[in-house]
């Protein structure tokens, strides 16, 4: 993880894509500009899914037993969602970038509350 948040600092940098932290109207007017494009990104994502379960009810209505048609139509929308999903990553570690967050250390650190948190609920 610490590689790709490198490598995408890197190329967003190159590309002219950071966030802008000139000052505070400029890094504010960038941050909810990246958040806005991040949520058209996670709504594509969620478009990749309705077309899965169009697809899937589609090939059900003409004879096709569920499960099967459920995974053809997963395979037929792989290679999209793999697309939005890595748009969504990328916006992601813009901000963990701007804000200097490690990704890696972030990450296992919620995860280990959400599986203290999750055994506390049992």
């Amino acid at each position: 993880m610490k590689e790709l948040q490198a490598y995408t600092k890197d190329y967003q940098k190159e590309m002219g894509w950071e966030i802008n932290s000139d000052n505070y109207a400029k890094s504010r007017e960038s941050l909810l500009n990246n958040y806005l494009l991040l949520t058209t990104e996670v709504a594509e994502v969620a478009e990749e899914l309705r077309k899965t379960f169009n697809l899937t009810q589609s090939k059900v209505q003409e004879g096709m037993e569920e499960d099967e048609a459920f995974l053809i139509a997963k395979e037929s929308i792989k290679q999209d969602i793999g697309k939005e999903l890595a748009d969504c990553l990328a916006y992601l570690l813009k901000f963990y970038n701007y804000f200097d967050i490690d990704l890696e250390e972030s990450f296992y650190e919620k995860m280990l509350e959400v599986r203290v948190r999750k055994n506390k609920d049992l």
